[in-house]
């Protein structure tokens, strides 16, 4: 699969990536409270006017958290910046999305929607699976210094032990 910009976005690892992500049973459409709560605080942050917790399922992105988006829960993972990030360990930064040649034709930047900024952590589980993000999003270009993108990655690390944790409380159930 490609995005619509012509990179590829399916990971390697994609099929154990994706079986990973169904371990944890949160795939169901709709926003949580406790990780929309958690975007709400990581906007505040970093004061932008958009951060999401999101989950990269095999033809879909859906944001389990979502602060500045209500109403959007799923979007098409080829247009979606979260399936990029998910790519790499480390933070994906796009300081201005408008100057990005490989983001040129994504309808988020080119469309109505504006976007500028972007700034995603991924959701590594303990087995070393990227399953999602943490992201900020912002309609204007803005720099991200040293100190956020470490924030960032703890935010991204918090989220991944609420997962692990439901996922215990799960099969502690069972």
């Amino acid at each position: 699969m490609r995005n619509t910009f012509g990179i590829p976005i399916i990971p390697e690892n994609e099929e154990l990536r994706v079986n990973e992500l169904k371990t944890y049973a949160v795939l169901d459409g709709f926003p949580d409270k406790y990780f929309s709560q958690m975007a709400s605080i990581i906007a505040q942050t970093f004061s932008t006017p958009i951060a999401l917790v999101s989950l990269v399922a095999s033809e879909y992105v859906e944001f389990k958290g979502n602060f500045g988006m209500e109403g959007t829960n799923i979007v098409e993972r080829g247009i979606s910046l979260c399936s990029l990030a998910i790519l790499d360990d480390n933070l994906t930064i796009f300081k201005d999305a408008k100057i990005e040649p490989c983001l040129l034709n994504n309808p988020l930047v080119a469309g109505a929607f504006g976007l500028r900024f972007y700034a995603g952590a991924p959701l590594k589980t303990k087995n070393g699976f990227n399953i999602g993000t943490v992201c900020v999003v912002d309609k204007e270009p803005r720099e991200f210094l040293e100190k956020e993108m470490e924030l960032l990655t703890r935010f991204s690390e918090n989220i991944v032990t609420e997962l692990e944790n439901r996922l215990l409380l799960r099969k502690n159930k069972n």
